[in-house]
């Protein structure tokens, strides 16, 4: 029933019992090797790691408990499956705690022994098809990014493929979304990488003071002008400028711009000359542009000029998981910067930041993590601990809670209910069919004979 060859170390003291374990076996394509205390087992592991342990707990010079340990300390690839007379809840949570995958308890039938190989097959063959997806496809983190959503999946792809071009790239999404780390991304993979990357944000200047942050002046050319200064332009010559809420920008100086991005060519505030400059522009707003467009603030042809490749950042709150991995990211990053001992996330907090909308996405979950770190101490960042509006259970949309308490609660089948449990449990262990069962606190070989149910009906 096995599915490829295996390397199989069975570990089993009665030599009778080893024996009859290998007449079970002897049809199935897999290279069986018995080894007969934890000592031997343990060598045998360090030299050639095999693909399935058959590990029996009760053993005459240790524990297999110990190499339970050791197995969970050290990380091989090994998949072990527990074999023992002695078996007890206790000691099966104990095993499945270290990482045993599934628990048989003795005597052990020959087809239930072929079974539990053939899913132990199947659930490594998983993780091998997981652990590639996540090689070829999931990049966590990704040039600044943290995360493996697939909305943000999308965006690397985009990234990566806009990067080698010199088109413009005119980037939306809500503030705190990581614009600016989305153009840093598109320069840093770009062939001007070893060139200026320079970020000019339209909002934070006035007006009267932003033609010449963008193109320059030249001494004397309005009051304080007491010498040559570079604008953001030249600045970037050879590299990438980075042009955030352009939306902002006034109208007359929006032609000045499109005349630029059509001709190579800047003209300083008072001076007479005309400078060629090579710039990959890499734009961004908050808004909706085409909004703006018709609203008459922001001019139409412009708008075509700069929106040759679009790029949305999704919000927060639509990228799952993520939430977790950059939250947990920022702790260790905030706790090394302050000097504190935090580690991670209360499985609590987790709670809280995986069910809040994030009206200021990334930003605003910097400043959460920052907070808690500053004003607290310990291991792990509990839910007391968040500022508001974090500090309440209630902390999520209103429009969601809204929608949520005017809708009645189906009658659901309990057996409906199972096997979504299962199904949410093994989606949450990432496959792994063992730490779904200890989650759920049953054995593994109910989840496998469930499964097999559902796959027969």
């Amino acid at each position: 029933m096995v599915d490829e060859r295996l390397n199989v170390l069975l570990v089993e003291d009665t030599a009778s019992l080893a024996a009859l374990y290998q007449a079970y076996l002897q049809d199935e394509p897999l290279s069986l090797t018995v080894v007969s205390n934890g000592q031997k087992a343990l060598e045998h592991i360090r030299r050639q790691p095999p693909d399935i342990l058959l590990l029996d707990l009760i053993l005459p010079d240790m524990p297999g408990m110990e190499i339970l340990q050791w197995l969970h300390r050290e990380q091989p690839n090994v998949t072990t499956i527990v074999i023992t007379a002695h078996g007890s809840v206790d000691v099966a949570v104990d095993a499945m705690r270290l990482g045993a995958h599934d628990f048989i308890n003795k005597p052990v039938e020959a087809e239930r022994l072929k079974v539990t190989l053939h899913n132990t097959m199947k659930f490594r063959q998983l993780n091998q098809l997981v652990d590639r997806y996540r090689h070829e496809i999931e990049r966590e983190p990704f040039q600044g990014f943290i995360g493996a959503s697939l909305p943000m999946q999308k965006v690397y792809r985009l990234i990566e493929n806009a990067a080698p071009s010199t088109a413009t790239v005119f980037v939306t999404g809500e503030s705190g979304t990581g614009k600016e780390v989305c153009a840093e991304a598109l320069h840093q993979l770009s062939g001007r990488s070893e060139g200026p990357f320079i970020a000019l944000n339209c909002a934070a200047i006035p007006k009267d003071l932003m033609e010449s942050e963008l193109f320059g002046h030249i001494k004397g050319a309005f009051t304080g002008a007491l010498q040559d200064r570079d604008g953001a332009v030249i600045r970037a010559d050879g590299g990438t400028l980075f042009m955030d809420e352009i939306c902002e920008m006034d109208l007359e100086l929006q032609s000045k711009l499109l005349r630029f991005l059509q001709s190579g060519l800047i003209q300083p505030v008072g001076s007479s000359q005309q400078i060629k400059v090579d710039v990959r522009i890499v734009c961004a707003t908050n808004r909706d542009p085409l909004v703006e467009v018709e609203q008459g603030r922001f001019r139409e042809d412009l708008y075509y000029r700069l929106h040759v490749i679009p790029i949305h950042l999704p919000p927060l709150r639509e990228r799952g998981g993520d939430v977790i991995s950059i939250a947990n990211a920022l702790v260790r990053q905030a706790s090394r910067e302050e000097n504190k001992s935090f580690v991670g996330l209360s499985e609590a907090t987790k709670d809280r930041l995986q069910g809040y909308h994030w009206p200021g996405n990334v930003r605003q979950l910097q400043n959460v993590i920052r907070n808690a770190v500053v004003l607290h101490q310990g291991e792990w960042i509990e839910q007391e601990m968040l500022p508001a509006p974090l500090d309440t259970p209630h902390a999520q949309s209103s429009t969601a809670q809204r929608v949520t308490d005017a809708m009645p609660a189906p009658i659901v089948p309990l057996s409906v209910i199972e096997r979504q449990a299962i199904e949410r449990a093994i989606s949450h262990c990432q496959g792994n069919v063992s730490r779904a069962a200890a989650l759920l606190e049953v054995s593994p070989s109910t989840i496998y004979r469930k499964l097999q149910s559902w796959d027969n009906n």
